[in-house]
């Protein structure tokens, strides 16, 4: 029965400490130590670096002449700015409308995925900054020239901005999850960087790039991978997108399970849990928000069968079964009673669920070769 206290306390423990305890114990280190001293501001005349903003699509004319739009009308210097529409095998208008709406590189390549695309495209970019934009996501105005300033700090290789989630009418609670997430990430910011950065709009120091394989993504393997190369990965506030929110938590769940399937190379192959290179503090943050997250399906089921093998040991493990059974009727009476509760507890029993399935897709299918854009959000 030790082994089985052993496994039920370490599981219940990780658990608390990467969804709760982590957040706090950042903000317990920042009033200790006080906060990161700022970089210097980038000078007000000095000129502003050249940016290629790439854009990677496929099939995506009913957004593309829009998204186009968006990016020739950022507040950054025209003629710094280059816009690079990359398509992967579009089959429909993609690459004619985003010519006809003036993006200054349009790139017809081959069906290669995401990834292949935009190595393709930073292949052919001229700018000393790389910033990346999903077809879907409208920047406002100021987000690039927020984005860029942040590079002012030579320490810097990697930023990423906010997207807010627009959702009138659906069920889905991923935008309560990233609100969660976007106060986390900016006590990592002053601490030693962000772990994860956001698919919808980031920059990448083109000196610091580097050219991934189809199965991993820029978000999560940038981060910790220029960290051992030692750069920083920060988050500007104030660089911030629009897009819209998956409608409901079905879709949401099958976006993450395709997601989830490069975690197995991420985490294992790529050596994201391996700390050499990464310093005291960014390890600890890895560990906590990182590892620890994405073993949270073994650590729920870790806890469980331990906790049943010790029902008979003491009323704190009947209590224990007591709430994990009420976080699974919640989720199950969220269509029922689509309450915010049960709409939460569904949403995180799910992208639970998300994890240990896309890496069991990873096991059965392979790498994935190909991208698709989630249902409801263009």
């Amino acid at each position: 029965m030790r082994a089985a206290k052993l496994i039920f306390w370490g599981s219940v423990g990780a658990l608390v400490h990467t969804h709760v305890t982590y957040p706090l114990a950042l903000a317990a280190l920042e009033r200790v130590r006080g906060p990161r001293p700022s970089p210097p501001a980038p000078d007000a005349d000095a000129e502003r670096p050249r940016v290629s903003l790439i854009v990677a699509a496929f099939d995506e004319e009913q957004v593309i002449a829009a998204k186009v739009a968006n990016s020739l009308a950022l507040d950054y210097p025209r003629e710094r700015l280059e816009l690079i529409v990359a398509s992967d095998g579009s089959t429909d208008r993609t690459v004619e409308l985003a010519r006809e709406a003036g993006a200054d590189l349009i790139l017809d390549l081959p069906r290669g995925g995401k990834m292949a695309t935009q190595n393709a495209a930073v292949e052919r970019a001229s700018g000393e900054i790389v910033a990346f934009s999903d077809a879907n996501s409208l920047w406002h105005p100021d987000a690039l020239r927020a984005m860029a300033g942040a590079f002012a700090d030579p320490e810097v290789g990697y930023v990423s901005g906010q997207v807010d989630f627009s959702d009138p009418d659906g069920d889905n609670e991923e935008g309560a999850y990233w609100r969660y997430e976007m106060a986390v990430r900016e006590l990592e910011s002053r601490a030693a960087g962000i772990t994860a950065g956001n698919g919808g709009i980031y920059a990448v120091r083109r000196s610091a790039y580097r050219f991934l394989e189809p199965s991993r993504s820029h978000d999560l393997s940038f981060p910790f991978l220029l960290r051992k190369g030692g750069w920083r990965s920060v988050y500007a506030p104030a660089a911030r997108a629009a897009e819209k929110l998956v409608p409901t938590v079905e879709g949401e769940f099958a976006r993450k399970r395709r997601m989830m399937v490069g975690i197995p190379d991420i985490v294992w192959a790529d050596r994201m849990w391996d700390p050499r290179g990464y310093g005291p503090a960014f390890a600890f943050q890895i560990l906590s928000h990182r590892v620890l997250r994405y073993a949270s399906p073994v650590l729920h089921a870790a806890a469980l069968l331990a906790n049943l093998a010790l029902l008979g040991r003491g009323r704190i493990y009947r209590l224990a079964l007591m709430v994990q059974a009420a976080l699974l009727a919640l989720a199950a009476l969220a269509d029922a009673l689509p309450a915010r509760p049960t709409r939460l507890a569904r949403y995180y029993v799910l992208v639970t669920a998300s994890i240990a399935l896309g890496c069991w897709d990873r096991w059965q299918q392979g790498p994935p070769a190909a991208w698709e854009k989630a249902e409801g959000t263009r």
